[in-house]
């Protein structure tokens, strides 16, 4: 796999891959945050969760556009107003869902995995109704645009940072949230014991509706970064729902540490696989250990203690 490559050849692949890797680990992340939260938190298997983030794709274009038309000299910061609105989208539909659908689903696993699995394919629809078939672009500002020059013969482009500088500040909040907040203090108690958080006065129900709602809403942040990285079109989401699902089970379902370092290694470990061999068989090598790990470790890497 490595003949023909000099040891500075493959210092510089590893270091680029490496970046490649951190820039799909921030996807991963967004994408994995809100999932962790829906399901770890809630037991909630929700199949939907990458059109949630195509909402927060097809906001951010919308407001790109409207941009560009109407208020041309503020399109350099447009990009923060179209995450904050993405945000409320996604997790505006996420606690309608949650109201109308989820809550009488609760404690039934597979129920909520087909309802979800069938929203999921209603809203497909919709997107391909409302927007058309075709994938769309978002024309980013001027100085998200270029790249920064490592070495001869490295380069970072200057959007991957910005997309993890984004996953860095984004991941910070919801582990304040979680670990400080009261809100985080309530999530944390219904999850260890739901019966004595509703007797000692939590609203378990809102508590439920408005984690579904951020877990949505930062599914619709993930949706806003995804747009530098890819195109949107209806069925995208479809493309990382798997991925997140494998990065939420294999760092283990309630822990946000987990999270982030599952999403670090599939990432990391995908990326440079791709540029050796070709992407399905790195996406196979990369299941098979993930599989070969939850064989001895089926818990994930991290578990936490809960009280049933």
């Amino acid at each position: 796999m490595f003949e023909g490559y000099s040891v500075g050849d493959l210092a510089s692949i590893f270091v680029m891959q490496g970046f490649a890797g951190l820039i799909l680990f921030s996807v991963f992340v967004l994408m994995a945050l809100g999932l962790a939260i829906i399901f770890g938190q809630m037991g909630v298997i929700n199949m939907a969760h990458g059109e949630f983030m195509i909402l927060g794709a097809y906001v951010t274009w919308l407001c790109s556009q409207f941009f560009q038309s109407y208020l041309p000299s503020l399109f350099p910061i447009y990009f923060f107003v179209a995450m904050a609105l993405a945000f409320v989208a996604s997790g505006s539909l996420g606690m309608a869902v949650e109201w109308l659908l989820i809550r009488r689903l609760y404690k039934r696993p597979l129920d909520t995995l087909l309802a979800t699995w069938g929203l999921s394919l209603i809203l497909q629809q919709v997107y391909r109704s409302v927007f058309g078939p075709r994938e769309v672009g978002v024309e980013l500002p001027g100085w998200m645009m270029g790249s920064l020059q490592l070495t001869p013969s490295i380069e970072v482009q200057i959007n991957g940072l910005f997309v993890m500088t984004l996953t860095l500040a984004i991941t910070s909040v919801v582990a304040y949230m979680m670990y400080r907040s009261r809100w985080g203090r309530q999530v944390r108690a219904v999850v260890q014991n739901r019966v004595m958080a509703g007797a000692v006065g939590i609203d378990t129900e809102k508590v439920d509706r408005w984690t579904f709602g951020i877990g949505c809403g930062i599914a619709g942040v993930a949706g806003s970064a995804f747009t530098m990285i890819g195109s949107t079109g209806p069925t995208a989401g479809q493309l990382y729902i798997v991925d997140t699902f494998l990065v939420v089970v294999f760092g283990g379902a309630q822990s946000l540490l987990g999270t982030i370092l599952s999403a670090l290694t599939i990432s990391q470990t995908q990326s440079t696989l791709e540029f050796f061999l070709s992407g399905s068989i790195a996406k196979v090598l990369t299941l098979l250990g993930v599989v070969g790990i939850l064989m001895l470790r089926p818990q994930g890497l991290f578990a936490l203690k809960i009280r049933r």
